[in-house]
């Protein structure tokens, strides 16, 4: 490696850091080995690399200005190391590849510059190239019943890579997306924002794609546009007869009587008190309530009798 990084990417020592990023940008684009048959241009290449990652860093380029690259290789005493130099040794990773990824912010910095093998020219992409877009993000979206009953807003921060003004470079920057729930969502319902996903300069971005995920409820358990409703009652309440007190979704209090006899199987369905339809979400399913009878444990010779006299039917 020649000890001038500056040398290394034709600059001189009073550039800024648009310049070294300009000039690296350019020079790498020449020297990579998929561009440049010459056998010298991998280890030009490499040189550019490593001369890139140390003017890019600020530390590290404070180093290398005052004490050359023996103070930035050997380390520097720590008495010199303060003012925010680079004080450790410093090993140059060997990737040359990984650096120009980084840079272009991409996998496959070449994307746009090869159809069927064949380099087309860095001045500008030829007509019939087409990116390839990356695979979507997916991402559960936790929404309580009481959401997908009534529906809401939910505004969610996601961070991204977004390409900057310059073309070739890229930061991290937040987005507010905001998601229009609709009553009667169902699980699995999938919301996508089309190419929110991190930018590059050779492929279109991902699609960002939520998927409904319902929070169990205390109360209710939803079954398509149903909502099942469990309560607890005696013996004596599923042979002679009670009501039953819901409170549904949006704060209704329901007085549901229950005059059948009630078995273990027995639902009582309570029209149109269920989840509103995504389609129309005038309409609503059912409210389906089950019952857990509460048999006695033991019963003595007296109460045995009782019933037994309570329930022998004639005709």
């Amino acid at each position: 490696m020649g000890s001038d990084y500056y040398e290394t990417l034709e600059v001189n020592r009073n550039a800024t850091d648009a310049d070294i990023k300009k000039a690296y940008r350019r020079l790498a684009l020449k020297f990579h080995p998929n561009s440049n048959r010459d056998p010298g241009s991998t280890e030009k290449f490499s040189q550019l690399g490593e001369a890139y990652d140390v003017l890019s860093d600020p530390r590290k380029k404070a180093t290398y200005d005052k004490f050359g690259v023996e103070g930035l290789k050997g380390g520097i005493p720590p008495e010199f190391g303060s003012g925010g130099a680079w004080s450790y040794k410093y090993v140059y990773h060997g990737n040359p590849d990984k650096t120009f990824r980084e840079f272009f912010g991409g996998d496959n910095p070449f994307a746009d510059f090869y159809t069927n093998d064949t380099p087309l020219q860095f001045g500008g992409l030829q007509p019939g190239v087409l990116k390839v877009q990356d695979s979507p993000i997916e991402r559960n979206l936790h929404l309580s019943l009481d959401d997908l009953f009534h529906g809401c807003m939910k505004k969610i921060k996601i961070s991204r890579r977004v390409m900057n003004e310059d073309g070739f470079t890229s930061s991290i920057r937040d987005k507010i997306l905001t998601i229009d729930v609709k009553p009667g969502w169902k699980e699995g319902t999938r919301i996508i924002f089309s190419k929110e996903g991190d930018q590059g300069p050779n492929s279109i971005p991902a699609d960002i794609v939520f998927i409904v995920r319902q929070k169990s409820h205390p109360l209710f358990v939803r079954q398509h546009n149903d909502l099942m409703y469990k309560t607890q009652i005696s013996l004596e309440m599923a042979l002679t007869g009670f009501s039953v007190d819901v409170e549904t979704l949006d704060g209704r209090l329901l007085h549901i009587p229950i005059n059948d006899i009630v078995h273990p199987a027995y639902k009582k369905v309570v029209t149109g008190e269920g989840i509103p339809l995504s389609q129309d979400p005038s309409q609503r399913g059912n409210l389906i309530i089950t019952f857990d009878i509460q048999f006695p444990e033991k019963l003595d010779t007296e109460r045995k009798y009782l019933i037994k006299q309570a329930l022998v039917f004639k005709d």
